[in-house]
């Protein structure tokens, strides 16, 4: 199998796929004749779908759609990606059992550390992501059995560190806030009527006092794990009809990122932000109920209801420096329509859950 990074789609041929395929249960036998290419662009990524044809002898599971992930690392000096999301794919949740990834045939990140691809299952035909999909209780047990199975395979300070991936220390947990604070008086200009009175000041508050609650919580290793980081609404491949198998994709964490974190951020992440309020207020008990048995199931025994609860408060006022981060650099009136919101409806929960009680 090649490692080779492929960094534009006319490198993709028959030989190469044959190549690769066969290296599992894919191709057994026989070859690739022929594979026509779709392209596309990604945020950070450019894509390609792949039909694939087959030799008259081919067997194996022979799949007749691939998607093609094809990332080319340039940001700014201080920032990038490193393997995390190849390691994602080949490492991390290997043979874990309902753990919500899709197949991935082959990946390769440069020596480099400029560029990486996937080759992954098409799913196109039967899921798309959760984008404009209201959650249903059956999505949100979805979302949380997912999440738990992946959350308990790396469960522990012990773990996480045997395996090169120690906790945070409080200078990376202060800097993930800092990347974000140069946003807030760009937004609190921008957004004054679109904010209670009141809010601009709790703002200010988090900023100052909710990254000291943050670091202390880190001094307790109980809860921590190999986090996603980024499981919104965009990230979250859900079935065209049903609830069932849903797939998590898009694991590319910058070099500030939050990587070994409190596990139950993750379902901050998905809900606090994207739910519309009344249904995150509806189905948020349930989930997290359901996301702590599935916990136990999966042999998680340190964590008790009232730790994942207050934890779970604890995250909420996280969602304001998502939301700001977008404005660091100034206004990003582009985006607007994703992070206002987002900024919103974090606040709408603080308030919800009483999160200034946390610091």
């Amino acid at each position: 199998m090649s490692d080779v990074v492929i960094t534009s789609p006319g490198q993709v041929t028959p030989e190469w796929l044959t190549s690769v395929l066969s290296a599992g249960d894919a191709l057994t036998a026989g070859a690739v004749t022929g594979v026509a290419i779709e392209g596309g662009q990604g945020n950070w990524s450019s894509n390609a779908k792949l039909l694939v044809n087959y030799s008259a002898d081919a067997a194996g599971t022979r799949p007749d759609k691939l998607f093609l992930k094809m990332v080319a690392i340039d940001l700014d000096d201080d920032e990038y990606f490193d393997d995390s999301e190849v390691t994602y794919y080949t490492r991390d949740y290997v043979n874990v059992p309902d753990a919500p990834l899709l197949h991935c045939y082959h990946a390769a990140f440069a020596d480099t550390g400029t560029a990486y691809h996937l080759l992954l299952d098409d799913v196109s035909s039967t899921h798309v992501d959760a984008t404009g999909r209201a959650p249903t209780p059956g999505s949100a047990v979805a979302l949380a059995d997912g999440l738990a199975a992946m959350h308990a395979s790396w469960w522990g300070a012990g773990r996480l560190t045997d395996a090169g991936h120690p906790l945070h220390d409080a200078f990376h947990i202060q800097q993930f806030v800092d990347i974000a604070a140069p946003g807030v008086p760009h937004v609190l200009v921008a957004c004054a009527a679109d904010l209670p009175v009141h809010w601009p000041a709790l703002i200010e508050q988090i900023f100052e006092r909710h990254p000291t609650a943050l670091i202390g919580r880190s001094r307790n290793p109980v809860g921590f794990t190999l986090i996603h980081g980024d499981p919104g609404c965009a990230n979250i491949l859900v079935p065209r009809d049903g609830d069932r198998p849903i797939y998590l994709i898009d694991r590319q964490p910058f070099n500030w990122s939050l990587t070994t974190w409190l596990g139950v951020y993750d379902l901050v992440y998905a809900t606090i932000l994207d739910w519309p309020t009344e249904i995150r207020r509806q189905l948020e008990v349930p989930m997290l109920k359901r996301y702590h048995d599935q916990l136990q199931l999966h042999g998680v025994a340190d964590y008790s209801w009232h730790q994942l609860w207050t934890d779970y408060q604890l995250m909420i006022p996280m969602g304001v420096y998502i939301a700001v981060e977008y404005s660091r650099g100034g206004l990003n009136s582009k985006s607007m329509a994703t992070w206002l919101p987002y900024l919103q409806r974090t606040l709408v929960a603080c308030e919800d859950h009483d999160c200034q009680a946390r610091w």
